[in-house]
């Protein structure tokens, strides 16, 4: 079948020259393609799944470490707290055995204050008496002087009058106070 010019198949169907040129600047293109374009995309297409790969891996040693780290402060800052709280506790203890002794301390001195105070007071009630009863006597032996009408001092000491005297009236004063 020939096909003349007037016919409008032509348009649809090339004609044979230029199709074999056709099908040669495709086969050179498709050559050119796959021989500089597509490894070069292939090239660039690895490098960005690498980059995707790689960086989803240091994203997950990131997180990874992050973890540890995270733990790590965990347990660090459980021992800080159960330091803490032993050292609240022998703090507690010190503080607590310090008052007991400044207690006892405390108690020890204020019983020697008064046993001090109590020996004092005893030893000034001695020397008390003791006076007193030498004055008691010069009175009485004065006293008995004037009743007399002359000295008995000398008498009386030589004699220890005055001392029996107040040992009596001792004795009747504790059984006096007894009954």
């Amino acid at each position: 079948m020939n096909i003349a010019a007037g016919d409008g198949i032509g348009i649809i169907i090339p004609s044979w020259p230029e199709l074999v040129v056709g099908l040669v600047a495709f086969g050179l293109l498709c050559l050119v393609l796959m021989k500089f374009v597509f490894p070069k995309m292939e090239e660039m297409y690895q490098k960005r799944v690498d980059a995707i790969e790689g960086g989803i891996e240091r994203a997950e040693k990131a997180q990874a470490e992050a973890n540890q780290l995270l733990e790590q402060y965990r347990q660090q800052l459980a021992e800080a707290r159960t330091e803490a709280a032993s050292i609240r506790d022998e703090a507690r203890a010190e503080a607590l055995a310090l008052k007991e002794d400044i207690l006892g301390e405390a108690r020890t001195e204020s019983e020697r204050i008064i046993s001090a105070g109590r020996e004092s007071l005893a030893a000034s009630r001695q020397q008390l008496l003791t006076e007193l009863r030498a004055e008691v006597g010069d009175i009485a032996v004065d006293l008995a002087g004037r009743i007399v009408g002359e000295s008995l001092a000398d008498e009386a000491r030589r004699s220890g009058t005055v001392e029996r005297f107040l040992s009596e009236l001792d004795q009747n004063a504790e059984s006096a106070g007894a009954r």
